[in-house]
């Protein structure tokens, strides 16, 4: 168990706001997530330099020339032309669901998709993308020093559905008359509860803890956090039952 008062990373999700005002919430992909990735594409250009060594046998003096080309083109280009398509990702990310865009949720420029490529050797160091991995597992955010230098995160292109259907709770009437700003407010986290870990919904429930009805003796003995689901079915049009 935590100590008490320690702080704890209760979810993930990358929020930010693009140019136009939209807000996002991106789910940045951790290290396994990408480790497989990065091992489907290994594969891939494994497959494509052995043909290409093939190819490059049977063009005798100019064949040494064209392999290290060929190489060179699996190694850098490989990756930033995939990733400048509309698609955002290698065939290895877009296999595992991935894709690479901006801090801000725009899709990659080709400046960043440079950086964070050419800092691949930075990532490698001291040998086997050390450096990356331990990047990837200190920080949030998952991101590895490339990704840190040119502003990108590697995200899960699944949209995120910030809400859902609410968890079974007895409609709980508020203490108080709320405003509708709080009645948006505390339906939107009652359907985000499914996402929630108990340690967060429950501490955001206290938060909102005037509204659920403790004060009024009102399911005074249950957790803040179904007292609050109680009002949220309320609000929703649902009532309790009779007596």
């Amino acid at each position: 168990m935590s100590a008490p008062g320690a702080p704890q990373r209760l979810d993930t999700l990358h929020r930010c706001e693009t140019p136009e005002g939209i807000a996002l919430s991106l789910r940045p992909a951790g290290i396994v997530a990408r480790g497989q990735a990065w091992l489907i594409d290994f594969g891939i250009r494994v497959g494509l330099f052995f043909v290409l060594a093939m190819v490059a046998a049977s063009m005798g003096g100019m064949g040494n020339a064209f392999l290290l080309i060929s190489l060179f083109a699996l190694e850098w280009l490989y990756p930033m032309v995939f990733e400048l398509l509309p698609a955002g990702g290698t065939p290895g990310k877009r296999a595992m669901g991935l894709q690479v865009v901006m801090d801000n949720g725009l899709p990659v420029t080709p400046a960043a998709c440079v950086v964070r490529n050419l800092l691949r050797a930075a990532d490698f160091l001291p040998f086997g993308y050390a450096a990356a991995a331990v990047s990837l597992l200190l920080r949030r955010d998952f991101k590895r020093l490339g990704d840190v230098a040119a502003g990108t995160l590697v995200v899960y292109s699944a949209t995120v559905k910030l809400h859902g259907e609410l968890p079974p709770a007895a409609p709980l009437r508020p203490a108080r008359t709320l405003t509708q700003d709080e009645q948006a407010a505390i339906v939107a986290w009652a359907g985000r509860a499914q996402r929630l870990t108990p340690e967060r919904l429950e501490e955001l429930a206290r938060l909102a803890a005037p509204a659920a009805g403790a004060a009024h003796g009102q399911g005074a003995n249950n957790p803040a956090s179904q007292r609050l689901l109680g009002v949220a079915h309320w609000l929703l049009g649902e009532r309790e039952p009779a007596r």
